[in-house]
């Protein structure tokens, strides 16, 4: 499905009479290398740090936490959620992990070290994703706006609308953070979104279209979903909702 297409499907109201909007850079893949994933994960929250992926399940009495180890997809380390919770984002802040739910409202926070629970915490509707912009906590909740909160207190700061060509962009999902820009799965397509996260506009498109037969995907619920960074190696890892592979890929036909 052409992206204009998809995304026109997807947006919450027609286009307001605007300025004309901003350029977006449109971008292929090539497959770098693909490492082992684990069928039954539901992904949904996804980030690198310190040599390990760190990944977030959902699905009610099989959401988890986990270590996974790159080349053989096994968790190191996993610690679950308690089984009336849908786990989603989860993302890195300092030496903790913190993570939302789906529709409980109860965010949680782990030790990095070793999956730990360090606490609870609560927050007002729907929790899809979670990345660290500076010091602010992004969090997705299926919208087209993305609300930053002090990761402290839970405290809204500010929102944006994410916006293509002028319209709202819903189902903003699984979120990543790279060179100051927050990229975005838009569930139910193949395609990444790069946001300016201080105007909320739509800056370039990641078109991953082939990445999902090649992973042998199956099923409504095999999307794509789940984006890491290895900042250090500069290396960018793409996954999906029980895809059996994990993907390290690189941008392509950038235009």
């Amino acid at each position: 499905m052409p992206f204009v297409l998809a995304l026109a499907l997807l947006a919450d109201s027609p286009a307001a009479t605007p300025a004309p909007p901003p350029r977006v850079e449109r971008c292929g893949y090539r497959i770098v290398q693909s490492f082992p994933h684990d069928p039954s994960s539901f992904t949904q929250g996804l980030f690198w740090h310190d040599g390990h992926l760190y990944e977030a399940t959902g699905q009610y009495g099989q959401s988890r936490v986990a270590r996974l180890d790159l080349k053989t997809g096994k968790a190191l380390v996993e610690t679950p959620l308690p089984s009336d919770q849908f786990g989603e984002g989860i993302t890195r802040w300092g030496d903790q992990i913190i993570g939302v739910t789906w529709k409980n409202g109860i965010g949680h926070r782990w030790r990095i070290r070793d999956l730990k629970p360090l606490g609870t915490f609560r927050y007002a509707g729907e929790g899809w994703g979670l990345t660290m912009v500076g010091n602010d906590l992004v969090l997705s909740d299926g919208t087209p706006q993305l609300r930053f909160l002090d990761p402290a207190t839970m405290v809204e700061r500010r929102r944006v609308t994410v916006r293509f060509a002028g319209r709202p962009v819903a189902m903003i999902n699984e979120l990543e953070t790279i060179d100051g820009r927050i990229w975005a799965n838009v569930w139910m397509t193949d395609f990444i979104v790069q946001i300016d996260p201080a105007t909320g506009d739509v800056a370039a498109i990641i078109d991953l279209s082939g990445l999902h037969a090649d992973a042998g995907a199956r099923g409504t619920d095999g999307v794509l979903n789940g984006i890491a960074w290895d900042a250090n190696a500069k290396r960018l890892f793409v996954t999906g909702k029980y895809w059996p592979k994990l993907y390290e890929i690189a941008l392509a036909n950038c235009r």
